[in-house]
């Protein structure tokens, strides 16, 4: 019979012994005592502790990189070439934690409480434990599977990719020829509503759309008053604008299935109030009405922009002529850059404000749902009372970049947590933690898949 880890006894550290693979949850804790803070990221010592983790169970790996500092794992196990390749992916870099109020090391992977604890155990280093554990069971099993599967744990996913990623689409796709389907972050987490537990599964992601505004003015000494023509007048009135003048509600066919799903699972009323986010009439009333619960629903149903760096002036009694402003744009799958820009010119930013594209990372615009029926399943064998559900994200993944390959991502590192864990809230927060029991969880399932993507069920 193929070896499975056992569930059934706990060490006193919260691992389970195996005398033939690593524990996941050791793996997560050895991954956060490597400080992988982006910037400067310096992900090597991190990533060649995987390398070593998978040769020592006899796999080759292969190390790509645009700066040795900053390498790309990669690995692969054979299949019979009857389906795609699939592949696994996750990042192990960080964001900092300076000025965060921590009550525990972020950076000790301590167990306390039942929870793993330090910068990564959410995003995302708990989920590339869940991934190398899944990953190396399936080779010690030696499971029978239809396609390749394909492992690649990158660096720098916090600063865009341009090392990780970004890297490896650009200048290595050929090691990605064939793969249709990945799995990666962010999805497959419980969360609680009206005595449901539904468990979204990230299917598509907003584009980033990053943009630099211009605003000019005349100059002059400080003591001079200049309300008209100042900058500062000009840049207040802006962001006054971009907070009051919310962009208009647009239903993408992510979002409605996202939508749809959950009100299928939830009683009359609340089912006809969710449905009528698909209304554009009736969509911003109804975000109003839901309150706190509506501020999760509002950046699926409109593009988004907040001001985020703001440089102008070089002395306190001179007023400045110029003032750029970076704006974090993220617009809905399908939008182009210059439908964004028509947008904020008609409801935000007036003509005289000169926009300018830093970035854009399209995806695609509607998302190819051959994967999720299995993944739901394999979700709802796990817990009889899961609700799967498409969900797009609102954030951005390394997802837009292996999109350029054709390839669908599913945000799919399950989860289940407590009622009154504070998910989204805890993410490149103080405090950041994972369950233990829900990282033991997210690898039995992505086995799961790795077995029903094979064609074997044992």
């Amino acid at each position: 019979m193929a070896m499975q880890l056992a569930h059934d006894e706990l060490e006193q550290d919260g691992t389970r012994s195996s005398t033939v693979l690593p524990s996941p949850v050791g793996i997560l804790q050895t991954l956060i005592r490597f400080n992988t803070t982006n910037p400067p990221g310096e992900e090597a010592a991190c990533i060649l502790y995987i390398r070593q983790l998978l040769e020592d169970a006899g796999m080759e790996t292969v190390i790509e990189s645009l700066d040795p500092a900053r390498p790309n794992l990669l690995a692969r196990m054979k299949g019979s070439g009857e389906a795609p390749p699939l592949l696994l992916y996750g990042h192990v870099d960080v964001v900092g934690v300076d000025k965060q109020a921590w009550s525990r090391d972020p950076f000790g992977g301590d167990i306390h409480d039942g929870f793993v604890w330090g910068r990564g155990a959410l995003d995302m280093k708990g989920g590339v434990a869940m991934l190398v554990s899944a990953f190396l069971r399936a080779h010690v099993n030696k499971l029978p599977l239809r396609g390749d599967l394909i492992l690649a744990i990158v660096s720098d996913e916090e600063a865009g990719g341009e090392y990780g990623a970004s890297f490896l689409v650009e200048r290595h796709a050929d090691y990605f020829a064939g793969v249709k389907y990945a799995l990666g972050e962010f999805g497959g987490f419980s969360f609680h509503a009206l005595g449901k537990t539904f468990y979204p599964i990230m299917v598509a992601e907003k584009q980033l759309c990053w943009l630099k505004a211009t605003i000019t003015g005349d100059g002059g000494h400080g003591s001079m008053g200049k309300p008209g023509a100042d900058c500062m007048v000009q840049l207040g009135d802006m962001l006054q604008s971009l907070n009051r003048n919310k962009l208009p509600i647009c239903v993408t066919p992510a979002a409605r299935l996202m939508i749809e799903g959950m009100a299928a699972a939830l009683p009359l009323l609340p089912a006809l109030l969710l449905r009528g986010l698909l209304h554009p009439q009736l969509g911003g009333i109804i975000l109003k009405l839901l309150g706190e619960k509506g501020a999760t629903f509002a950046p699926l149903l409109r593009n988004t922009v907040n001001a985020t760096v703001v440089r102008g002036g070089e002395k306190i009694n001179v007023h400045p002529s110029e003032i750029t402003v970076e704006l974090d744009g993220r617009t809905l799958p399908g939008v182009t850059t210059q439908q964004f820009i028509d947008e904020l010119r008609r409801f935000a930013i007036h003509d005289d404000i000169r926009l300018e594209v830093l970035r854009h990372d399209p995806c695609a615009t509607a998302p190819d749902m051959g994967l999720f029926d299995l993944l739901s399943e394999v979700l709802k064998e796990a817990d009889k009372e899961a609700v799967p559900v498409p969900m797009l994200l609102p954030g951005g993944t390394d997802g837009r970049l292996f999109a350029k390959l054709g390839i669908q991502t599913y945000g799919f590192l399950p989860m289940p947590l407590p009622k009154d864990m504070p998910f989204t809230k805890l993410i490149h927060a103080a405090d950041e933690r994972i369950p233990v029991a829900s990282i033991w969880f997210g690898t039995d399932a992505i086995y799961r898949v790795l077995e029903r993507y094979g064609g074997h069920v044992c």
